[in-house]
């Protein structure tokens, strides 16, 4: 929406943990099928963060930020 309707020159798709399959989801099908020939991948960023949870514990998760940008 943010390229078609508000005419942003590169979108950034960022997902933790268990949603990480969903944003390259999203990714996929914007490039391929929403957006084709408008658009295509142009980096892509994974790390880890740390963080304590609930019950005090240390936790990493995983992270990944997808950049969509105008061709």
């Amino acid at each position: 929406m943010q390229v078609t309707t508000q005419g942003a020159p590169e979108v950034i798709i960022k997902a933790r943990g268990k949603f990480i399959a969903r944003a390259v989801d999203v990714a996929e099908v914007a490039a391929k099928r929403f957006l084709e020939g408008t658009i295509n991948i142009k980096d892509i960023r994974i790390d880890s963060e740390e963080f304590e949870n609930k019950e005090g514990k240390q936790v990493r998760v995983s992270t990944i930020e997808i950049t969509l940008g105008k061709k």
